[in-house]
């Protein structure tokens, strides 16, 4: 079977009230339609054809470079008329699914059910779904032996067809040559004046054949997006399902409601995370790790036994076993942390890497620095790394001790252990073994008097 993929994401979406793009529009960190790409690729689509219009070069920016085939729908006369765009790129042979680009969540073992309906004696199959409340759905029209007969548009419907609960969700699987020709016998006779896709349907009974349907596990996953509120609302479903999905592997959550995932997340056992949790990117969490409260973690791996403390910001980072990380860290990229660092309030870490057993744990900058282990770096430390042009590295040896308000100017060496006296600005070479430090005479200038506030004139 090859299977060709075509994606409808050509509308303006008027009732986002934004110049986004509907399809751009974001959903767990990533664009809508992304997650509709992502799906595709997960069903190995020979091909996946993109229909887009409004917003078109916007569209094709945010997923460049990509094995998308863009097709233009150019004017926009309805769902039937954007699939005919994509004929050119259909052979008879292929199967077709038909997906959209603002209902993102549909589930690739949804869809794999859905296309092993299809094949040459029973070329259509559609997606359907019962819900409470059908308004604004097309109805599925039954006949006495409860096969589809037609689906009817809520503007088209009669009073009766209104009463119908089973819904089109617009999701179909069709076989190439049938597609083909039922297109090219659509109309656009009604009240909309436009080409509908699911007049398909008639046409397939009429040619004798039996339409068939399938469901999703989920409403979640056929829910679209027209505007912020049912955006905001299909969010939330998601990051609940996500959350559901974490605890059945084992981890604590203190609230299901307050965490966000906007990538993929790995888990060990006996995991815990506190609320306001934001993990975005890959995040891997070890065995016995524990996330405090407000943390965001974005493509970074924590290994065996540490822990994130309250409101503490780590971006691209390789932490090792049993550290302990803030409150309010600022770990940025390309850090690596050894086993049990520890990184305290108010440190910022930026291109280091950290030994095993040292600690950073008060009001310090560390950047473009490769430090040993068991090293302890005093209260306002500074790594001195740019001087207006470039970088420059600091490096520091083992079991160094640099005592509180000091300022290493790179490119510097602090060799093995090392002490700097507290308050000194390094420029040289710290002698392993030795006590380093450099201050002025302390003086006291006698009579000297604050300066006095002038009145106001």
């Amino acid at each position: 079977m090859t299977l060709k993929v075509v994606i409808l994401a050509a509308g303006k979406g008027t009732r986002m009230r934004s110049s986004l793009p509907k399809v751009l529009q974001p959903l767990a960190g990533r664009p809508l339609l992304a997650h509709v790409v992502a799906t595709a690729q997960a069903l190995v689509a020979d091909d996946i054809l993109t229909i887009i219009g409004h917003g078109a070069q916007s569209v094709m920016s945010a997923f460049a470079p990509s094995n998308i085939t863009w097709v233009e729908q150019v004017p926009q006369l309805g769902t039937g008329h954007a699939v005919q765009q994509a004929l050119p790129h259909i052979a008879a042979n292929d199967t077709v699914l038909i997906l959209y680009g603002d209902v993102p969540l549909t589930s690739v073992a949804t869809l794999r059910d859905l296309l092993s309906l299809v094949d040459s004696k029973q070329p259509l199959a559609l997606l359907t779904i019962k819900l409470d409340n059908p308004s604004g759905y097309g109805r599925i029209v039954r006949d006495q032996h409860h096969r589809v007969v037609a689906i009817v548009e809520q503007k088209d419907a009669q009073s009766d067809q209104l009463l119908i609960n089973e819904v089109n969700t617009g999701i179909m699987a069709v076989h190439g040559v049938q597609l083909q020709a039922w297109l090219s016998r659509l109309t656009n006779q009604n009240a909309q004046g436009e080409y509908y896709l699911t007049d398909m349907i008639a046409m397939a009974v009429a040619d004798g054949f039996v339409v068939q349907t399938t469901s999703p596990q989920a409403e979640m996953e056929v829910l679209g997006v027209n505007d912020k509120f049912q955006l905001q609302a299909l969010e939330r479903e998601y990051q609940l399902s996500q959350a559901k999905r974490l605890m059945q592997q084992g981890v604590t959550l203190l609230d299901a409601n307050r965490l966000d995932i906007r990538g993929e997340v790995e888990v060990g056992q006996d995991v815990e995370i506190d609320v306001n949790v934001i993990l975005q990117g890959k995040v891997v969490l070890g065995n016995q790790v524990k996330i405090g409260a407000n943390v965001i973690l974005h493509n970074v791996e924590v290994a065996d036994g540490s822990v994130i403390h309250p409101f503490s910001h780590l971006e691209q980072v390789k932490v090792g076993a049993h550290c302990r990380i803030g409150p309010y860290a600022r770990i940025r990229p390309s850090t690596d942390l050894a086993d049990r660092v520890h990184v305290g309030n108010f440190v910022e870490i930026k291109n280091a890497q950290v030994g095993e057993g040292s600690k950073i744990n008060h009001l310090s900058y560390i950047g473009d620095t490769k430090m040993g282990c068991g090293v302890n770096i005093g209260a306002g430390t500074i790594t001195c790394n740019y001087d207006g042009v470039n970088k420059h590295q600091t490096l520091i040896g083992d079991r160094v001790f640099v005592g509180s308000d000091s300022q290493l100017v790179a490119p510097v060496t602090i060799e093995n252990d090392a002490t700097i006296g507290a308050g000194s600005t390094i420029t040289k070479t710290v002698p392993a073994g030795e006590l380093t430090l450099s201050r002025s005479k302390q003086m006291t200038i006698k009579g000297w008097q604050k300066p006095a506030k002038k009145p106001r004139e």
